[in-house]
């Protein structure tokens, strides 16, 4: 718990005092948000705001975790530090990405395709690297089995495991990116995910099948409580990142966020074995992603549009919805679909 609060505070800290200056420097270099001319009319005010703001808690999630585990003497594990990896590398996608756009002067930065493979090279390496590394229990990071609660079923073998995780990673990653589009609206529900990981990964420390072997329905976890730090970490940096970036945002978090928080969101479900658990978890992104899917399929299919503007958020703005009402009204939904996933998670310990 020590490691957690510390985690936790050291990168809330760095979120709070850090991106001011983020913001101070990205204003003098020029780099400002450039804006979709088809998107929504009220977004224009908004060209030149300051972005990259992801880089902030990128940095400050590792610095926690870091600290935690220098004040507390305690080692690092290959789990957390395999989820951290995954971060960053798709932090480090998404500023190139970023960096591209405000150095061209353009709402488009990488090609699609090198997007994709930066995003794929970085996938392999973690999802290659959580079925090695096994502790003394012989218990690696995963396992090449799909998991809800914890794993089930029979195992889909290392390669189709590989693409089953690059699936998640290229899904959750783009699909907190297209959250992304209002001010707050995609830290807020990551947060709320983060938190809920927090608590699962103390649930499954202190119900893990190498300390209560006998104990029913125990966990499997390799590193439950360090998942929880890595958790932590990343909470306390997008909270003081939302310090600044709620309504009206004087930074923006950028795909250099967006894709990080997807991957640690992505990493923390697939180590602490709850795969599909993620998409109760993270209800409002995957609805969020499905109103893309939709307006695509659906104009394709008929040449009409489902929604005024896909992705969701900006359907309700073109309906008249006030900015901060959306975002207020989406996190209240966020925050019902992570109680309802918590209660899922714990279903299974009610006693029958």
């Amino acid at each position: 718990m020590t490691n957690i609060l510390i985690a936790s505070a050291v990168s809330l800290f760095i979120g709070i005092v850090g991106t001011p200056v983020w913001i101070r420097l990205v204003s003098r270099l020029g780099y400002g948000q450039m804006i979709r001319e088809e998107g929504p009319k009220a977004h224009l005010d908004k060209r030149g705001t300051p972005t990259m703001g992801g880089a902030v808690f990128v940095v400050g999630s590792v610095i926690g975790y870091a600290a935690a585990h220098l004040l507390t003497g305690s080692p690092p594990t290959w789990s957390g530090g395999l989820v951290l990896m995954l971060m960053v590398g798709l932090g480090v996608v998404g500023f190139v990405d970023d960096y591209i756009k405000v150095f061209k002067q353009r709402s488009l930065g990488l090609r699609s395709s090198a997007k994709a493979i930066g995003i794929v090279l970085i996938g392999v390496v973690f999802s290659v690297g959580v079925l090695n590394f096994p502790n003394g229990y012989d218990v690696t990071p995963a396992t090449t089995h799909l998991s809800f609660l914890r794993d089930f079923g029979p195992s889909i073998g290392p390669y189709l495991f590989v693409v089953w995780a690059l699936i998640l990673i290229q899904g959750v990653s783009n699909g907190v990116n297209l959250t992304d589009g209002l001010d707050g609206l995609a830290a807020g529900p990551a947060g709320m995910v983060l938190a809920a990981y927090v608590i699962i990964g103390n649930w499954q420390l202190r119900n893990s099948c190498f300390d209560n072997a006998l104990a029913p329905n125990c966990y499997s976890v390799r590193d439950p409580l360090d998942l929880a730090v890595v958790a932590a970490a990343v909470l306390g940096g997008v909270f003081g990142f939302l310090w600044w970036n709620a309504p009206p945002a004087k930074i923006f978090m950028g795909d250099t966020g967006s894709l990080a928080l997807g991957g640690v969101l992505v990493g923390l479900a697939i180590t602490t074995r709850t795969q599909f658990l993620l998409a109760i978890l993270g209800g409002l992104i995957v609805i969020i992603t499905l109103s893309v899917i939709i307006q695509v399929g659906g104009f394709k299919a008929t040449g009409k549009r489902v929604f005024k503007m896909a992705p969701l958020q900006h359907h309700f703005e073109l309906s008249g919805w006030a900015e901060t009402t959306i975002v207020v009204r989406f996190w209240l939904m966020s925050a019902l679909f992570v109680a309802i996933g918590l209660g899922v998670f714990y279903l299974e310990w009610v006693p029958k």
